[in-house]
């Protein structure tokens, strides 16, 4: 007879919660720095490409606070490597919970998501400074910053809830989410200018979510105006039809979820 986990009959905030905190504790377990890693990796990789594509390379050096506008783009960018990739392992990661609880199991790739925005926040902490170094201190169009930024997290959570469940079966799909992510670096916007991109491809990446939410930060934070009305159409409808899709694959794929871990 097949063993069945036992019913779980918790409250959802707690185990969300919960699983946000354990992800975080994971991630940050035996290193010395602990969680100025966030800060690190950036400033790392903004020292980097400041210095390539403005000293090494000279035809960025006109970029109004061209520190800034690296971070407006690493900062998304780096948030949506992590966050799909983690995602997308989760299931099996927390296989030993899956399979012994009955947890609404949904809600194991939309923590590991959450999880990440942990990092995000104190990576906020360092684009306000870097806006402040750089005289431009908040406006009203930073109203726009949690509108944009729930579209892509909700964007986000259905690509993880799609990948996690195809992970089960296809254990490449981490493999071929980290490919992706090498080739998204160069699609999104994050070191040249989207005025630099030939006029054929530009609907193509104003399509892309990650490219969007990289422009409309730049629109808020350095141009201190709302998005393009374009760049927050196209983040709603990515953000409604990933998590539609994402959840609908997910649904019709977890009965199956426990023979297969």
């Amino acid at each position: 007879m097949t063993n069945q986990p036992r019913k779980w009959g918790g409250d959802l905030l707690f185990l969300l919660e919960n699983l946000i905190l354990k992800d975080f504790r994971i991630r940050y377990r035996n290193m010395s720095l602990g969680v100025l890693w966030s800060l690190i990796n950036p400033l790392v990789m903004m020292g980097v490409m400041v210095f390539i594509f403005s000293k090494v390379i000279t035809g960025n050096k006109e970029i109004k606070a061209y520190p800034l506008f690296i971070l407006c783009g690493l900062i998304p960018y780096n948030f949506f490597t992590a966050a799909v990739l983690t995602g997308t392992t989760s299931i099996m990661d927390s296989a030993g919970l899956v399979k012994r609880v009955a947890v609404p199991r949904e809600v194991v790739p939309v923590a590991s998501v959450l999880s990440n925005c942990v990092h995000l926040l104190i990576q906020f902490g360092l684009l306000i400074a870097f806006a402040l170094f750089f005289h431009l201190p908040p406006a009203a169009s930073w109203l726009w910053l949690p509108v944009v930024w729930a579209l892509y997290i909700v964007f986000v959570c259905g690509l993880a809830l799609g990948a996690s469940a195809v992970n089960v079966f296809i254990r490449d799909t981490r493999y071929v989410v980290e490919s992706f992510n090498l080739v998204l670096f160069w699609l999104v916007p994050i070191f040249y200018q989207f005025s630099d991109i030939q006029d054929k491809y530009k609907n193509i990446v104003k399509f892309n979510p990650v490219a969007a939410l990289v422009m409309a930060m730049r629109n808020i934070l350095i141009d201190r105006q709302p998005p393009a009305e374009s760049l927050v159409r196209n983040m709603a409808i990515a953000a409604v039809f990933t998590s539609i899709v994402g959840l609908w694959l997910f649904r019709h794929l977890k009965p199956r979820f426990y023979e297969h871990l």
